[in-house]
């Protein structure tokens, strides 16, 4: 019974995610919201047993290259992705120590054990891109860098960035 509510969690998580990859940050949403919607009630992601990981190069390291901590923009802003230490690969893409960008707009890390959701805060860049315009309204955001596998699940150790801050003109 665990093992088939598993299965069932990890291919709704990834058809959702995969299907949201690569699209804009305002299509996104849309398809999770969509695809969401189509799911079975009875199915709770959050009691579902965590996923494995996969293995994050030692000393990998995801982060900003524009903008910068503490940057005054003005909307659409620019953001660049780096990234040391792995390769930037599509989801789906299985290949050792790569992966690809989550962008997470005012938001903390989601959980590490789990695809990163798809929505808003949580932008994702399944296609492989290392850069994005984004839509913000005036005022300060916080943005962070997550690298996923091709699943959208975290690495272990986590490829993250420090969070930024910046101000929105």
């Amino acid at each position: 019974m665990a093992f088939n509510k598993l299965a069932t969690v990890t291919s709704l998580a990834t058809l959702v995610l995969i299907s949201a990859c690569g699209q804009s940050e305002t299509e996104a949403p849309a398809a999770a919201a969509s695809a969401a919607s189509e799911a079975p009630a009875a199915v709770a992601v959050d009691d579902a047993p965590a996923l494995p990981r996969t293995a994050s190069a030692p000393g990998a390291s995801v982060f900003f290259i524009t903008p910068t901590d503490g940057a005054t923009v003005s909307s659409p802003v620019t953001v660049e992705f780096g990234i040391e230490g792995m390769a930037v690969a599509p989801a789906g893409v299985n290949d050792e120590h790569s992966g690809h960008h989550h962008l997470l707009v005012d938001t903390g890390l989601p959980p590490l054990d789990r695809p990163v959701p798809a929505d808003a805060n949580h932008i994702h860049f399944g296609d492989g891109s290392t850069s994005t315009e984004l839509t913000l309204d005036p005022g300060q955001h916080t943005l962070l860098l997550l690298l996923g596998d091709h699943l959208h699940i975290p690495h272990e150790p986590p490829v993250s960035s420090p969070t930024i801050t910046i101000t929105v003109e």
